[in-house]
């Protein structure tokens, strides 16, 4: 057919829509080139006329016309109006897959409407006579087969960046004019809100852009002009001759406003300019208040959490759950209406129907008052994202009910089914504003008008507070809620004296004591408050997200008293995340209080059980117990909380200074320092002043030039720590470890491994070098312990004992956690002195494959060729690696652990494995033996060492 042969048919015919419209599109198809729908797919199944339910009245519904991941188009007699046609599309379009283009004509028009999730709606419309030009043709043809062409340019994401770099720029020009933040920032949203309410069409005919025009060419106006139109949202009525809607909800309870300049209104104008329909609500609150809130300004080009990443705890929580719900509804349903239609009886056939009916309002009734709590809310992504969900199943359910043949209803689920507690002022407005635009894009994105009179219903569920500590330093109590989720703040233990006032602080770990252990993260606090909804049946299902170290060490004890009476169900053990910018690693867990038809699920992958460390093996190492063979050998290095550490340069030139007034000579304190990066890379080669465990200030100014070095760095850093304590013994280390020294005293060695670290690797040190706090020290000094700690079965074991730390999501090896419980091959333990091992043929096959793999290792990473050992100045230090060149010295730079370990080289790998086999034959394995298989034998091992033995010490 072609272009003219077609205008001309469809200009003539007077035909109405139900005899016309499949003809028209057989035309169109032949017009385009394209198969029809009979010829493409003869079963119907993916291409077909008349898509849909069948009503009881015997109308069809849904659509007209569909191609599935293409389109779905809606028919109108000429002259009818495309907005119904369009609207009916839009509420079946769940329906019909969501197809990315929505096509409605009426024969004289066709019009395209772009329906991409999270990218802003764009309309092309096509009159029959421009059918004529090609271009025209040319959208037709990629709707039909290559709809990805007409796929907008911008996305709800770039949108909403736009938006908010607009708003931030406002705000920090207000800010500079010396406004205050918070009535900047409640300036901003109602701008923000007024944008949006213009371009979803409930502000009339551009009313704020044309109030922006006339503040923009009128001095001082602009005040005046908002005030009225503040004033008359407030209540709705007339501005002018133009009817305004009655908005308010808290929003616009008053009429305050804010001069602006004239490049301020510029700017708002440009703003305006944007297509505010399309924002993205699950970002719109972060990014805004980073915009509008002083403290985070340095974030907004950050990256934030998306909708995808929130979806990771709705679906378990909310979607899967109640699917599962309504799809037991709907059997029920459909077994009713067949035995209605199948009766003889009329009055039975009545009554069953409406037993039907009260299955499916009693589920819906369920639905509308279904609330989800998100108590640390922040700007209300999550909230939104939980809100969208709910009437997406609302929707889902009302169309398959309709499917069965029963009456489809009007949405009633919306922001009363969100609740939100949140402390921050800018964040908690932010919310509402989140809540109140998905709400209303959500209704119209699927054909149906919005709430009136207001059109914001004010959201007092979302209140502004602290959600676990009270006014009067008790535990705040949390309203009632089908679910709790959200993404509490994360702040390890020791952070938190140094981010939170120390008065907080103090009556915050009072009002927990004995509940959560001293220095756990901040986001343990609402764990513990969860656990306690579930315990006390106030909610369901909990889930947030939280610090991946909440896996392993004091942190995961709060998930122990969990699931004393509940159960994890759902869970990503190490994920991907964004706070406050910044990109971490995270755990995310969802636990409920029954295990009643939910499947369970780790890193999306049914399994039967999954345990407090977020693992699913069958050896739960989380009941592990310290062992009393441990005890007194592991320990955190040297904490000197100062600028104590010096040049190797300087400290050789101390070593060479005269003896002191006291006779004694600067060698009594200052020693070769090592941390975990000396260790995985190459030594720095610093030194540390160390004045000991007892010195006092006056013994310790007798070493003259080590003292006035340490007044000078440490003493100014004490004094401006706001550390209780902190000037206390200034000159010495803050946390010496005595027992650690009393320990290593008697070593000529001894073994260390850094707290964190990408591989785990131990390496021996001499006894005169200070370790820093960032190793761990293991105070034995024989081959054999370290062979044990090298191999893959500890490894294995640390693994699943440590707790994780950095972007890296590297492993943190924690000497309790991990050292004391991991059980030694019988005999080899560490409260067996080395000696009285010295002839066990097991232990001399652990200690000649242990010196063979630091031999090796030693080797590789300072060869002789590079490398020579030079003494220091004064004797009883270790020799100390010095480059032969320049040329050496570069190539050295790449000789370290950690690259080494990211190789593994072959001889590395052989080494290993002839280590890894005298261990196991030390505990009487096969050498081939599985991982998984040595965890439990190891776990067993605990389990019968820690029988009936009980102490409190730790090293």
């Amino acid at each position: 057919m072609t272009p003219v042969h077609f205008v001309s048919k469809w200009q003539a015919a007077q035909l109405k829509e139900k005899s016309a419209a499949q003809e028209h599109f057989i035309d169109l198809c032949r017009l385009l080139g394209e198969q029809t729908p009979a010829e493409a797919d003869p079963t119907g199944e993916w291409y077909c006329f008349e898509r849909g339910a069948r009503k009881d009245s015997g109308a069809r519904g849904w659509a007209d016309v569909w191609k599935r991941h293409h389109f779905a188009m809606e028919y109108k007699s000429e002259g009818k109006s495309l907005d119904a046609a369009f609207n009916q599309l839009r509420q079946y379009a769940l329906a019909l897959e969501n197809p990315p283009l929505l096509i409605v004509c009426n024969f004289a028009f066709i019009r395209i409407h772009t329906n991409w999730t999270n990218t802003p709606s764009q309309t092309h419309e096509i009159k029959l006579s421009r059918m004529l030009d090609e271009r025209n043709r040319r959208k037709l043809k990629w709707a039909f087969s290559d709809p990805d062409r007409l796929k907008p340019g911008e996305t709800g994401r770039s949108l909403t960046e736009r938006a908010a770099a607009s708003f931030a720029s406002l705000a920090q020009s207000l800010r500079d004019r010396g406004h205050d933040a918070q009535a900047v920032a409640r300036f901003v949203n109602r701008l923000v809100f007024c944008m949006f309410a213009e371009d979803v069409g409930l502000l009339p005919d551009r009313m704020f852009s044309r109030l922006l025009s006339a503040a923009r060419f009128k001095n001082k106006a602009f005040p005046v002009l908002s005030k009225k139109l503040f004033r008359v949202m407030s209540t709705g009525g007339l501005l002018g001759l133009e009817a305004v809607e009655w908005f308010n909800g808290g929003l616009f309870d008053d009429d305050e406003s804010l001069a602006l300049a004239p490049s301020e209104v510029e700017i708002a104008q440009q703003a305006a300019e944007l297509d505010w329909s399309g924002i993205d609500p699950s970002i719109l609150g972060t990014l805004f208040e980073r915009g509008l809130d002083p403290d985070k300004r340095s974030q907004l080009g950050a990256h934030y959490t998306d909708r995808d990443k929130i979806m990771l705890l709705v679906k378990p929580l909310i979607t899967r759950p109640l699917l599962a719900e309504w799809e037991r509804a709907k059997e029920e349903i459909a077994s009713l209406l067949r035995r209605a239609s199948t009766t003889s009886s009329t009055a039975a056939a009545t009554r069953t129907k409406r037993q039907a009916v009260a299955t499916l309002d009693s589920f819906l009734a369920r639905l509308r008052s279904f609330t989800v709590l998100d108590p640390a809310c922040g700007s209300g992504n999550f909230l939104y994202v939980a809100l969208h969900e709910l009437k997406d199943i609302e929707h889902r359910v009302q169309l398959d009910a309709e499917a069965l043949g029963l009456e489809r209803g009007f949405p009633g689920v919306g922001p009363k089914n969100v609740r939100g507690i949140e402390i921050n002022q800018f964040a908690a407005e932010l919310a509402r504003i989140s809540v109140w635009v998905g709400e209303i894009q959500w209704m119209r994105q699927h054909g149906f008008s919005e709430n009136r009179s207001p059109v914001l219903r004010p959201l007092e569920t979302i209140e502004c507070r602290d959600a676990i500590l009270s006014s009067t330093g008790t535990r705040a109590e949390c309203p009632e809620a089908d679910v709790v989720i959200g993404n509490p703040p994360f702040l390890g233990g020791k952070l938190l004296l140094g981010l939170l006032e120390e008065e907080y602080v103090v009556r915050l770990r009072s009002a927990y004591e004995a509940k959560i252990p001293a220095f756990s993260d901040l986001v343990c606090f609402w764990f513990y408050q969860a656990g306690r909804l579930l315990k006390q049946g106030n909610v369901s299902r909990v889930g947030f997200v939280s610090t991946n170290s909440i896996r392993g060490g004091k942190s995961r004890v709060v998930l122990d008293r969990i699931v004393d009476s509940a159960m994890i169900f759902d869970a990503w053990s190490d994920e991907p995340w964004v706070v406050d910018g910044a990109s971490v690693r995270v755990s995310l867990i969802c636990c409920s209080a029954t295990n009643s038809g939910l499947e369970v699920r780790l890193n999306g992958i049914t399994t039967d059980r999954i345990s407090t460390d977020l693992t699913s093996d069958s050896a739960d190492l989380t009941a592990v117990k310290k062992l009393i063979q441990n005890r007194g050998v592991s320990f955190v290095g040297n904490q000197k909380s100062g600028p104590f550490d010096i040049p190797g340069s300087l400290a050789r030139k101390g070593l060479r200074l005269p003896r002191n007034p006291n006779g004694r000579p600067n060698s009594d304190v200052l020693r070769p320092w090592c941390n975990g990066m000396d260790v995985v890379r190459r030594p720095s080669g610093k030194w540390i002043i160390d004045f000991g465990v007892s010195m006092s200030d006056n013994e310790a100014a007798l070493y003259e030039s080590p003292y006035s070095y340490a007044e000078r760095r440490v003493l100014p850093m004490r004094q401006k720590s706001s550390v209780k304590g902190a000037l206390d013994a200034w000159w010495r280390h803050w946390c010496p470890r005595p027992r650690m020294l009393n320990a290593l005293d008697g070593l000529e060695r001894y073994i260390a491994t850094p707290t964190v670290s990408k591989h785990g690797v131990f390496a021996w040190l001499d006894a005169r070098v200070c370790p820093d706090h960032q190793l761990i020290v293991i105070a034995r000094d024989d081959d054999t312990t370290i062979g044990i700690l090298h191999s893959r079965f500890h490894e294995a074991w640390s693994l699943r004992l440590c707790t994780w730390q950095g972007k890296g999501n590297d492993p943190r090896y924690t000497p309790t956690t991990t050292l004391l419980t991991f059980p030694f091959p019988n005999g080899l333990s560490p409260d067996i002195p080395a000696a009285e091992y010295a002839q066990d043929s097991r232990a001399v096959a652990i200690a000649t494959s242990a010196r063979r793999l630091v031999e090796l290792r030693d080797r590789w990473l300072n060869p002789p060729e590079w490398v020579k050992w030079v003494q220091e100045p004064v004797p009883g230090y270790p020799k100390r690696p010095v480059p032969r060149s320049e040329e050496a010295a570069e190539l050295l730079k790449e000789r370290t652990l950690t690259n080494l370990y990211n190789e593994r080289p072959r001889w590395l790998g052989d080494a290993h494995e002839s280590l890894d086999a005298a261990v196991a034959s030390a505990y009487g394995w096969d050498q081939s033996i599985a991982d998984a298989d040595a965890l439990a034998a190891l776990l067993e091992l605990n389990r019968s060492r820690s029988a009936g033995l009980a102490w409190a010490g730790a090293s």
